[in-house]
């Protein structure tokens, strides 16, 4: 069994709507669990104007009965309020009168090279589909995934290490300290002393009309050995991860574990020395005196926390707006403007999380399968067994 996902919609339509299969029936889901997640991806200092419109709420419109999954698809829906305004401009039916075309494609987005590809010279066609408003529906999908994860006994959580020349410290007490400390944060950082200064640099880039990117961290605890494989190459967990992770709108770069930092490195530095600790019972467990792996060897978790960080560029809607050509007239003039963010990077740590859990969810299906969740749960507490008695 393998999960299967998809969104549609745009960013100024009337909804954005989710589909994902696979989920084994008897899962407790409740449209609450999917909102929390929602207004999680709508916080952050430096968001923009779109956040004090949009209230993002789930509606379960298929695959949960009285509270639990089906085992069928689940659709999911978040409308658009900010859909009111566009009447005229946006929706299926035909217009009236012909909207006001977008013509001056903005550099750093998808607009020159997709209307290229599309033939498009309305430059709309393009950029609302391409906006990261549709990662609403990523964190909503990776929300349910994430109930799947949390049955399971694995816990994905996100922070904010660094934004633009600041960066987090390494915060003692471990990961639930981290965690704790991040969730706490309008920055998710769990550095208060970095945070300050990322809230600095993020009101001196919005007076500049500029705008700051960074650097997220997303970590996966209890993890099961085994999950992915080195037998083929797209089935290699790390691959897919840094897929998933690349695939979100303006992240340019991720690693795991030491990440670039192991090229930079001596091998007796960067790999990881193995232990092992009898239990007592007849079995025991592997252990790691450190973790530069970041929780997946030759492409397969090896029961280390997994850790996954992703580089996002500065949004490039800029205040301050860069050269640019008219598509239509072939002329010079400055890009187009709209509504935007100076700063989303703590919105996309929450993004990689639910992008993670999805990852992480379709492999732990792919190896243990199960139409229901105590067939599921049944197989993978044999297996915890036979990884105990190894």
């Amino acid at each position: 069994m393998r999960l299967r996902w998809m969104t549609a919609g745009e960013s100024h339509g009337p909804g954005l709507v989710g589909i994902v299969e696979g989920v084994p029936a008897g899962l407790r889901l409740l449209a609450a669990d999917v909102d929390v997640d929602l207004a999680r991806r709508q916080t952050g200092y430096g968001r923009g104007g779109r956040m004090k419109i949009e209230k993002d709420r789930v509606v379960l419109q298929a695959g949960v009965r009285g509270g639990e999954t089906l085992g069928g698809p689940i659709a999911l829906l978040v409308e658009n309020r900010d859909f009111a305004s566009w009447q005229g401009r946006m929706g299926a039916a035909p217009f009236a009168e012909p909207p006001e075309a977008f013509t001056r494609a903005r550099p750093g987005h998808a607009d020159l090279a997709g209307g290229i590809k599309y033939g498009q010279h309305d430059l709309r066609d393009v950029l609302e589909r391409a906006s990261a408003r549709e990662t609403t529906l990523r964190v909503a999908v990776g929300a349910v995934c994430r109930r799947l994860l949390a049955e399971c006994g694995v816990t994905v959580f996100g922070h904010v290490v660094s934004i633009g020349a600041v960066e987090a410290r390494a915060l003692e007490g471990g990961w639930d300290a981290v965690r704790a400390a991040a969730e706490a944060d309008d920055l998710r950082t769990a550095d208060p002393d970095a945070s300050a200064q990322m809230r600095a640099a993020i009101h001196a880039a919005s007076h500049a009309g500029d705008t700051l990117g960074g650097v997220f961290e997303v970590v996966a605890l209890g993890v099961p050995i085994g999950l992915g494989s080195h037998v083929q190459w797209d089935r290699k967990l790390d691959g897919r991860l840094a897929q998933a992770l690349m695939s979100i709108q303006a992240i340019k770069g991720v690693e795991l574990g030491l990440g670039f930092g192991a090229a930079r490195a001596r091998g007796s530095d960067v790999h990881d020395p193995i232990a092992w600790a009898a239990d007592g019972a007849g079995g025991g467990s592997f252990s790691r005196a450190r973790n530069g792996a970041g929780g997946v060897e030759g492409g397969i978790t090896n029961g280390e926390p997994l850790r996954c960080r992703a580089a996002m560029k500065p949004i490039a809607t800029l205040r301050a707006a860069l050269d640019t050509v008219d598509v239509r007239t072939k002329e010079a003039t400055t890009a187009a403007t709209e509504r935007s963010d100076v700063c989303a990077v703590p919105a996309a740590s929450v993004v990689g999380e639910a992008m993670v859990c999805i990852t992480l969810a379709d492999a732990l299906l792919e190896k243990f399968g199960g139409d229901s969740m105590p067939e599921l749960l049944a197989r993978l507490g044999a297996w915890r067994e036979h990884v105990r008695t190894y």
